[in-house]
């Protein structure tokens, strides 16, 4: 058995929007056609891939290797047939004709279709209607339908191979209306059609919110990393403090190999932790000299840097600092502003802000400060 996946993207797709055809638009990181070879390209029991397109798109299309790609016709069944003639000398036994606009199709429902084929001449996906049915005329309910028996249609639908080409064949000699799909191709010559049970995520992008239906399906759940961080510095010689980017004058400084800014370490360990990166100290030893009085953004740069190599967004950072002096009321506007000139945020998902430990504790005792830190990470 030789099975060929013919992908229909000769379509113009108006209904969906954009300035171009759905089939090239952007889809979560790749476009509509991308999605939908890529799921073809991973199903192990597909053998040939060919691309049927409007003639208008065929020069400026590059196919990936070993994918053939034809032109199609004026309508969806002219362009099916296009695609059947070009294989009809390759040898296919069997082929799955699948709309491009479906690009949430997996491999395990394309493999389901090829194990139908073993039991009948045609198999379709569908899934059964559970919504009720209305009639409707002016924007009013006129009546209702019974839903027993009804199902959406869904592709891939596949085929022995003669017997659906001979079946187009005949359909185009007829010049029978185009029909809805090649499942009323196939019934109209005679052929015995198999339904097996759809999934509800092979969603066709027929309007534009589908868009957006389809990035979430494609993308999957959404990865969120949390991570937690803390820091203590106490206090020494000095005439100002750094806490999250600022200069702030002070009777005493922070003591530490770096600038000691305990804001932003707190914030690194933060962001370390939630890509599973250990701390500040794997990364910037303090037994190493280069680090000695390095400004600590540095470091905070090269946190957000990691997270973006590693593909994820900071979606949102929460620092509070713990101390009794300075006053940090009146200097969190401007540290806000620094970290989000660092990390490249908007000022919004960046929150500074601080409390005393009520005289108790190092920090109650003015011999140091604490800072607690809090990011949000995602998948992007």
């Amino acid at each position: 058995m030789t099975c060929a996946a013919l992908i229909v993207a000769a379509g113009r797709g108006t209904r969906a929007g954009g300035d171009m055809p759905k089939q090239w638009q952007a889809l979560a990181g790749a476009r509509v056609i991308d999605w939908t070879l890529s799921a073809f390209r991973a199903a192990p029991e597909i053998d040939h891939i060919i691309i049927v397109l409007h003639p208008d798109d065929i020069k400026s299309y590059i196919a990936p290797d070993g994918i053939d790609v034809t032109a199609g016709g004026a309508t969806r069944a002219a362009s099916v047939r296009a695609g059947l003639e070009a294989l009809e000398a390759r040898g296919i036994t069997r082929v799955l004709v699948h709309d491009v606009a479906r690009p949430c199709v997996t491999p395990s429902l394309i493999a389901r279709v090829i194990a139908a084929l073993e039991h009948g001449p045609a198999a379709a996906p569908a899934v059964p209607v559970s919504d009720a049915l209305w009639t409707v005329e002016d924007a009013r309910v006129t009546g209702t339908r019974d839903r027993t028996g009804l199902y959406r249609a869904q592709t891939p639908q596949g085929f022995h191979f003669d017997t659906i080409l001979a079946a187009h064949r005949a359909h185009a000699a007829e010049n029978k209306p185009d029909p809805a799909d090649d499942v009323a191709v196939a019934r109209a010559a005679g052929l015995d059609v198999m339904v097996l049970p759809g999934d509800e995520t092979n969603l066709k992008i027929t309007h534009p919110p589908d868009f957006k239906r389809a990035e979430a399906q494609l993308r999957g759940a959404m990865d969120i990393r949390i991570g937690n961080g803390y820091d203590v510095h106490r206090f020494g010689p000095g005439d100002h403090v750094m806490l999250c980017g600022v200069k702030i004058p002070h009777e005493r400084g922070l003591q530490g190999h770096s600038d000691a800014d305990v804001g932003l370490h707190a914030l690194c360990d933060a962001i370390y932790g939630a890509l599973a990166e250990g701390d500040i100290g794997r990364h910037f030893p303090p037994s190493d000299p280069q680090w000695k009085g390095m400004e600590s953004h540095v470091f905070l740069r090269h946190a957000v840097q990691l997270a973006s190599e590693k593909g994820y967004k900071i979606s949102n950072l929460d620092i509070t600092l713990v101390c009794e002096h300075p006053k940090i009321g009146p200097h969190s506007a401007q540290m806000q502003a620094a970290l989000a000139q660092i990390t490249g945020l908007e000022a919004g998902r960046i929150s500074v802000k601080a409390t005393t430990s009520e005289r108790l504790g190092f920090t109650g005792r003015e011999e140091g400060i604490a800072a607690l830190a809090t990011a949000a990470l995602v998948a992007s």
